[in-house]
């Protein structure tokens, strides 16, 4: 049994029994965050955590893209109490949350992927942090947690260059739990929720505490060091220039200052 609701007609949650299915839908955007998605997110987050007949969920983009992070022409909106930049990255949890991805996860959007527990992708999928071709930082979370579950120099690779990576390379390396064929990742997503829901939900929610308890430790360290590397940013003339030359079609003229 499903039921569905909308929100803002931004994201849609079903419920497919103890499985909380919720879908960013502004795919004429890439699903780029702004304040309305924002807020719909943290809502659907939010039912995940406190509804204690809801066991996993899985959070996906639709079939042909995951999320492009921030919309920059008019931004993702206010942090949300309980998570944060785009309702999601700085949300404690305690329920199971696994990423469908087709398509493009850049930038805030993979920092979103970098928030879940699981991923699960299609093939031609592709992960990338391309801030610094903006003259920006990424300031949700892949400063300090891209460096976990990639290589330590594949993760400055990505965030350095602003080159995405593909999902079978992503999952050689352990970023990536599964790869299907495209337009597979919701079901298979779906699939692996229902393996975790299979099990005692006491015992996995304390399972997930305990692991977010250890790995995510330095988590303070690292808001701060990213708080640091976004206020140096910001005043800056280059990431000025390098959001105009987006929204204009053009390439940056970076001057260094």
């Amino acid at each position: 049994m499903s039921t569905s609701t909308a929100t803002e007609h931004r994201v849609s949650t079903e419920r497919r029994g103890r499985v909380l299915l919720i879908r960013m839908e502004r795919a004429a955007k890439r699903n780029a965050v702004d304040a309305a998605m924002t807020a719909a997110l943290d809502a659907a987050l939010n039912e995940l955590e406190d509804d204690p007949e809801l066991w996993c969920g899985v959070l996906t983009g639709g079939p042909t893209v995951f999320c492009a992070g921030t919309d920059l022409a008019g931004g993702a909106g206010e942090r949300t109490a309980r998570g944060g930049n785009y309702g999601v990255v700085r949300r404690e949890r305690s329920t199971p949350l696994i990423a469908a991805v087709e398509g493009v996860a850049y930038g805030g959007g993979f920092e979103i992927v970098l928030a879940c527990d699981l991923v699960v992708a299609g093939r031609s999928a592709r992960f990338g942090l391309p801030e610094v071709a903006r003259g920006l930082v990424a300031n949700c979370g892949a400063l300090f947690r891209a460096p976990r579950p990639l290589p330590l120099n594949v993760a400055k690779q990505m965030l350095l260059t602003g080159q995405p990576l593909g999902a079978d390379r992503a999952h050689e390396l352990g970023l990536v739990a599964d790869v299907v064929d495209d337009g597979g990742a919701e079901a298979a997503a779906l699939a692996l929720a229902e393996q975790v829901c299979a099990n005692a939900p006491v015992a996995v929610r304390a399972t997930l505490r305990a692991v977010e308890t250890v790995a995510g430790e330095p988590d303070e360290r690292g808001w701060a060091a990213t708080r640091e590397a976004t206020e140096a940013v910001l005043a800056s003339a280059d990431r000025q220039e390098g959001v105009a030359a987006f929204l204009e079609k053009r390439e940056p003229r970076w001057t260094g200052r």
